[in-house]
């Protein structure tokens, strides 16, 4: 019965399944080896044998029987009278071995012994998560939504480990509550106060790789290589992709049947447009098809500048540049380039700057106009009625009456 006190700890560690067998019985013997040496100066002389199945220990001490007026050290020696008690057999010079309970060592020590053992436990699982999660950094991790905060929220994966996701490393629509199951990649591990930190996310570029990797097997395979990727996260991104087989397209096999592969992985990240782009050493040719879908005339490639100079036609613009500058701004991360568009005009095309008619349009129209990549009258008149109350969201009776003034200009 002294043992009981030990009992749950003994359990705890047991519960340890990742924990290599030798490891713990060795950490369990320095445990007890150390309330040994405390209590008795020395534990050369004693066998501590542990059950780690029932979550149990003995432990046997060691002694020579010498005469009773020759005892000197009665840690390491027995008086024949004492021994004989245990054994009528015994005879001076052999040895003795006896079991010491737990109760021997006084309250103090056991509670301290509990104590040490607990601490043990604690650090060896604390290393563990962190060299598990440590050697699974760029990799995707499922866990459940255990408590939901206004910076962060607390997973637990299915060992019960705690993951942090933070509010910055979310898709912007990203909206979870507890019980929800949550995929996302280990962005970093970190020792915070000693205690291993697991921080995950949403929003790298590695997170929607691995997506890639999930749910096309031409790129699990190694036949298809993503070269690239960049995101703004819930909006839209750009995946240059290279195939090292002719008879394969990797742009076809990445999307599917009518977008039937890529369609998970744009649920997964709350509808974010993806463009798969076939990659090319061919710079131009690569910058032409990163700004999909505008289609390019020419291209000036300034290679020191790291520049390229885009011409195309005016109704083309607004596409080039995407909502927001979108577009544009991703094509240049994914192609390492500074693209600049320019819009080609017909030598014998006749144009008007929109500025030119303030006195007759307001400027929060012309400033509508401009921000769907329309500066001049004729930008504005190549495009349909229709499209223009799409793209500037302003009323049918504003776009009837710029489409008047601009007409009449030309008349």
């Amino acid at each position: 019965m002294e043992n009981i006190n030990l009992i749950d700890t003994f359990a705890e560690f047991k519960e340890l399944k990742n924990i290599d067998r030798v490891t713990m019985m060795s950490v369990l013997e320095d445990v007890f080896r150390s309330v040994l040496i405390r209590q008795y100066g020395t534990d050369e002389n004693f066998d501590v044998i542990i059950n780690i199945d029932k979550g149990d220990f003995e432990i046997w001490r060691n002694r020579v029987v010498v005469e009773d007026d020759e005892l000197e050290d009665p840690n390491l020696q027995i008086t024949l009278s004492n021994a004989l008690k245990i054994d009528s057999d015994y005879e001076v010079g052999e040895d003795v071995t006896d079991e010491v309970k737990l109760a021997d060592f006084g309250r103090r020590a056991i509670l301290n012994l509990r104590q040490n053992l607990a601490s043990k436990i604690l650090e060896l699982e604390k290393d563990h998560i962190y060299g598990k999660y440590k050697n699974k950094i760029g990799d995707i991790v499922t866990g459940e939504v255990y408590q939901v905060w206004k910076k962060e929220i607390l997973i637990l994966d299915d060992e019960g480990n705690e993951l942090i996701l933070p509010k910055s490393e979310q898709i912007p629509s990203d909206y979870f509550r507890k019980g929800d199951n949550v995929r996302a990649i280990v962005y970093k591990v970190e020792l915070r106060n000693n205690n291993p930190l697991i921080i995950l996310s949403r929003t790298a570029p590695a997170f929607l790789e691995r997506l890639f990797e999930l749910e096309i097997p031409e790129i699990f395979d190694g036949l298809i290589t993503i070269k690239k990727i960049v995101r703004v996260p819930g909006e839209r991104a750009k995946v240059a992709v290279e195939s090292y087989d002719e008879r394969i397209d990797p742009v076809g096999a990445c999307v599917g049947m009518k977008g039937s592969r890529i369609h998970g992985i744009v649920r997964e990240l709350r509808n974010e447009n993806i463009d798969v782009i076939n990659y090319s050493s061919n710079l131009q040719l690569y910058i032409k098809r990163a700004l999909n879908p505008a289609k390019i005339n020419s291209i000036k490639i300034l290679e020191e500048q790291k520049k390229a100079e885009v011409y195309l036609r005016p109704e083309e613009v607004s596409l080039a540049i995407g909502k927001g500058g979108l577009n544009i701004r991703l094509a240049s991360q994914l192609t390492g380039y500074e693209i600049d568009v320019y819009r080609e005009m017909e030598e014998d095309d006749e144009d008007v700057n929109l500025d030119e008619f303030a006195d007759e349009i307001a400027d929060w129209v012309i400033d509508a106009l401009k921000g769907i990549g329309c500066d001049t009258a004729k930008n504005v008149l190549n495009i349909s009625r229709a499209d223009l109350i799409k793209r500037t969201d302003l009323e049918e009776e504003t776009i009837d009456e710029v489409l008047k003034i601009l007409n009449s200009e030309f008349e």
